[in-house]
């Protein structure tokens, strides 16, 4: 964990574009953590009360534009907290991706005590995330967050 969280702090020194760094971010952890099947940023799309896809490592989403409150993603817009879903076949509120995702987490990003954003895990085993994953991707937002 240590290395990896090394290596973020390396991405984010680098002298490229954020998005670049952003998705070299998404790249990164889904390639280090194997059960990390999909990885993705969504920020605030302007003043609208949305989520909009940024930079993600894995299969395409039809999921670009997410308003606040529906699915895992837009819940944690409004509830600015955490949220680890072990099996979202049990959550009313989902919006699926495929039939393969099995679990998910959601870490929100703040800036200066505003949610602006999140990161987005999926995997395609059931029970993936644990309070170590909950600390890795806290660590990741506060760094990303430093680019905003």
């Amino acid at each position: 964990m240590k290395i990896l969280k090394q290596k973020i702090v390396s991405i984010l020194n680098t002298l490229v574009k954020n998005e670049e760094k952003l998705q070299q971010i998404c790249d990164l952890l889904k390639k280090e953590i194997k059960y990390y099947d999909w990885v993705g940023f969504y920020f605030k799309n302007g003043n609208k009360n949305e989520l909009k896809l940024a930079q993600f490592s894995g299969k395409s989403t039809e999921h670009t534009i997410i308003p606040f409150g529906k699915g895992i993603c837009g819940q944690v817009a409004i509830s600015n907290e955490n949220f680890m879903v072990p099996d979202v076949t049990k959550q009313d509120n989902y919006i699926s991706c495929g039939i393969e995702v099995k679990s998910e987490v959601v870490i929100p990003i703040f800036k200066n005590g505003k949610n602006i954003g999140q990161i987005d895990i999926d995997s395609h085993t059931l029970n993936s995330f644990t309070a170590n994953d909950t600390k890795l991707l806290e660590f990741v937002c506060k760094k990303v967050a430093l680019l905003f």
